[in-house]
């Protein structure tokens, strides 16, 4: 079988479309749903705020029970709560660094403005994304230019329209947006990089990717590389839908560079 390829792309899907449903699920007002706060290693040390939902598919998430079965997990918190928690975490720990990680943030696009706005601008605030909603809306990119501490890493799922696609279930036309994404960013005057799962792609892929993002800022051709996490979870997974990958890293064992 194609590395990346499995049965779960015959029905494709409209990302944009996907997260205003999934909005409609995990956000009610201003608050939205999260599943834990947490230090984590990455980064260096970073304060970790995991939301649920996505509008995205990939088959190597490691947070796949709270992409498809988001009503399941956690409890609704408001911008404000959020940010204390995310201190908190970051006082206890010594971290100058938070995030929200775990599924898509960028979903729910009042709360997130909201929490950037009590999150103090000493400390960073990276801002993990597949970049589908940046990219379908420049507007958006524009409100988080309108804070100096946020980072954005976009994460590409592959290195092209036809591996986003195996991998996501998405439409491939979608790959695009990510790649809009970075576009809106860098013109918002946001601090941007992109990275990107290589562990089903193929060097000829990989190559085309990087002169297509040296099109956008040359320093982008140099991406973060993504390799897989084999959680056992995610190993299981990626079985049944019978996708290849390579490589993969056992938690233990994840490059420090990729760390």
């Amino acid at each position: 079988m194609t590395p990346g390829r499995y049965s779960g792309v015959e029905n494709m899907f409209d990302p944009v479309k996907l997260a205003k449903d999934t909005e409609e699920l995990v956000c009610k007002d201003v608050r939205k749903t999260y599943y834990r706060f947490r230090p984590s290693r990455f980064y260096g040390g970073i304060s970790t705020g995991d939301c649920v939902g996505c509008c995205l598919r990939c088959a190597f998430c490691w947070s796949w029970r709270q992409v498809e079965r988001p009503t399941k997990f956690g409890a609704l918190h408001s911008p404000e709560d959020v940010a204390s928690r995310l201190m908190s975490v970051a006082t206890t720990s010594s971290f100058r660094q938070v995030r929200i990680s775990g599924c898509e943030p960028t979903i729910g696009r009042v709360h997130l403005l909201k929490v950037l706005e009590f999150v103090p601008e000493r400390y960073s605030f990276v801002l993990e994304t597949n970049g589908i909603l940046l990219g379908a809306d420049k507007s958006y990119a524009e409100d988080l230019g309108r804070h100096s501490n946020v980072h954005v890493r976009v994460s590409l799922k592959g290195a092209s329209e036809e591996e986003f696609s195996r991998l996501t279930g998405a439409v491939p036309e979608a790959f695009s947006l990510q790649l809009q994404a970075l576009r809106n960013l860098v013109d918002a005057g946001v601090k941007v990089h992109p990275a990107c799962m290589v562990s089903f792609s193929t060097p000829e892929s990989i190559a085309d990717l990087r002169n297509r993002l040296a099109k956008i800022v040359p320093s982008f051709a140099d991406f973060e590389v993504e390799e897989l996490i084999l959680y056992p979870h995610v190993k299981a997974r990626l079985k049944h839908l019978k996708v290849d990958y390579s490589p993969g890293h056992r938690p233990d064992s994840i490059p420090h560079e990729q760390i």
